[in-house]
């Protein structure tokens, strides 16, 4: 997955920007990241949720916010209701939207333990999930002071919610500067062109460059993964698509994904998926007959 650093500049009449967009369902490859925080609420799909160096599968209405620099990424399997489109309501901001003042107020306690948490992703799910929903509806079609209100109380029900948890590890480290989000990017985009192929940890430090014990301290401090699990971790994900997809059985799909012995195939699957290939593509086989009816 390519790792794609991108720069927002916000129109001279507004201090935050808001869209609504039509998903695709298709398998995206770019984790992207941007000094902006961003609000994602995603409608209507199933996918996995790449956050940070978190990655979940997720069903139904979808709501995250993220800090400044966070790698993220959400790939679309399919829509619950067939009859509808997957949608999504985008806003990015800065935290001092409306000047660095309000954070300093004694009422924005709990704001800024929000926007803390926020370096990590955030995931809210019951009811806060409903509310934010209208609120980011009124906000499409709000205009000048009202629509900054309601950004406001947007934030407001978020920062008190109690429905919600962060998403990425303690240790994980953010990119914070569009130099380094270089850096990785390069590295992640050698992996995913390469992760078929034989990778050797000099193959990937050259890609830098660094020496190879720089580079090990390098990627895990960026990752919170060693270059092995994160190979690992790219294979069988490629594997999981393929057997969704359900045009390769399990050992050609083995061979499609980087692996060239099926044993170390099949302890590699479980480990990352709880469950071995076969059971895997039997499940979801089972689920999407289901979701189908």
């Amino acid at each position: 997955m390519q790792h794609i650093y991108e720069n927002f500049t916000f129109p001279p009449d507004q201090s935050f920007t808001i869209r609504a967009e039509e998903l695709e369902i298709k398998k995206y490859t770019s984790l992207k990241s941007h000094v902006n925080f961003e609000i994602a609420l995603l409608e209507n799909c199933t996918g996995k949720r790449f956050i940070g160096d978190h990655i979940e599968d997720f069903k139904g209405d979808e709501l995250v916010l993220m800090g400044s620099y966070l790698p993220h990424c959400w790939q679309y399997y399919n829509t619950l209701n067939s009859k509808r489109p997957a949608d999504a309501i985008i806003v990015h901001f800065y935290p001092d939207f409306l000047g660095k003042d309000l954070l300093t107020k004694p009422e924005a306690v709990h704001l800024n333990q929000l926007f803390e948490n926020a370096s990590k992703g955030v995931l809210f799910t019951g009811t806060i999930v409903v509310d934010a929903k209208e609120i980011l509806y009124q906000m499409l079609t709000a205009t000048g002071l009202t629509r900054a209100v309601l950004m406001l109380q947007l934030l407001d029900k978020l920062a008190l919610s109690s429905t919600c948890k962060t998403l990425s590890s303690p240790s994980f480290h953010i990119i914070e500067t569009s130099t380094e989000a270089n850096r990785i990017n390069r590295v992640f985009d050698y992996i995913f062109k390469h992760f078929k192929e034989d990778i050797s940890l000099q193959d990937v430090a050259s890609v830098v460059p660094m020496s190879t014990s720089a580079f090990c301290r390098f990627f895990k401090m960026q990752t919170n993964r060693t270059l092995v699990d994160f190979i690992k971790e790219i294979r069988i994900g490629h594997a999981a698509k393929l057997l969704m997809e359900g045009n390769y059985n399990i050992t050609e799909t083995c061979y499609k994904s980087g692996y060239n012995n099926i044993s170390n195939f099949n302890k590699h699957f479980k480990d990352v998926k709880g469950s071995s290939p076969r059971d895997f593509a039997k499940k979801y086989k089972i689920t999407a007959e289901i979701e189908s009816l």
